[in-house]
């Protein structure tokens, strides 16, 4: 097993939740203001090292890695995201979180608008990094579908996870393109979140979080399934305005189906967390100061 990054402050524990080993970094007070966090790929908990830096000490900052992913168990199967949801709500459960601050980027920030479109009652508010949310106009996610054509090379079956495993330059040019400057990556962050997506298991849950997208979700987005469901969990989409994934001009219509959301552009790209921690790390204030009825500026 490869050796685990260290972060100042941050502990690490394992799981069993949903059948899964799960591995947890945390940080901050026990009785802390709970914020779970949920990585995006290639990404794992070290995703949000520099974001638990800027929190202040009394919130409790839980940062799981998703089956298949940094530390935790990786089955063969359940990749989809209505598995990857019931992860998420057992996990809560044998974490004892309640009503967490959910913070989620890319395909975390996609279970993350499921988990709070099923279970609302779990969570108190929802902050979206860099995904579109369940409900895009049909013409602006076509006119936009072609920038994820890197995701072909890890979406099917073969080809995906020889891609992960025998390709990492790829990899690591995903992770700097995914930012505007570069420079923000030491060359030891890109490293590791390189070579955690190549052990053979680690690659074959890479290939599959894709695969399971293309055949599940994206026919439920194409027949608009999700546009009975209404989102009420208050929600805040952070969305960087290079993000060369996807348009901010997808974001369009998703106001029509939540009784609460609110979408921000801001200066960065695809990997906020990374590359603008000070903007994340000051709307989790914002959000937990909210909740508790004090309005604050971001910091």
């Amino acid at each position: 097993m490869r050796e685990m990054p260290q972060v100042e402050g941050v502990t690490h524990r394992f799981v069993e939740a949903n059948g899964v080993r799960f591995h947890v970094a945390e940080a901050g007070p026990a009785d802390g203001t709970p914020v779970l966090f949920l990585h995006g790929f290639p990404q794992h908990w070290y995703a949000w090292r520099h974001v638990v830096a800027l929190l202040p000490g009394h919130h409790r900052l839980v940062m799981p890695d998703f089956r298949g992913f940094g530390w935790s168990e990786a089955p063969e199967r359940g990749y989809d995201t209505d598995t990857r949801v019931d992860d998420v709500l057992a996990l809560m459960t044998a974490l004892g979180l309640d009503r967490p601050l959910l913070v989620g980027h890319e395909w975390g920030a996609w279970v993350g608008f499921m988990a709070c479109l099923r279970a609302p009652e779990r969570f108190d508010r929802f902050l979206a990094l860099g995904m579109i949310h369940p409900w895009p106009e049909h013409r602006r996610l076509i006119r936009h579908a072609w920038r994820m054509w890197y995701t072909i090379l890890w979406e099917y079956p073969m080809l995906g996870g020889a891609v992960l495993r025998h390709w990492p330059a790829f990899t690591r040019y995903i992770l700097r393109k995914g930012v505007t400057d570069a420079g923000v990556w030491e060359r030891a962050e890109l490293d590791e979140f390189t070579e955690s997506v190549r052990p053979r298991e680690r690659a074959h849950a890479g290939h599959a979080l894709h695969w399971q997208y293309v055949l599940r979700d994206i026919p439920r987005l194409v027949r608009g399934s999700y546009r009975t469901l209404r989102l009420t969990v208050p929600t805040t989409l952070l969305f960087g305005a290079s993000d060369f994934a996807m348009s901010p001009d997808a974001l369009a219509g998703g106001e029509r189906h939540a009784t609460d959301l609110e979408v921000r552009v801001v200066p960065g790209g695809h990997y906020l967390a990374d590359e603008r921690p000070d903007l994340v790390a000051g709307m989790i204030g914002l959000l937990s100061t909210a909740s508790a009825g004090v309005e604050e500026p971001i910091g």
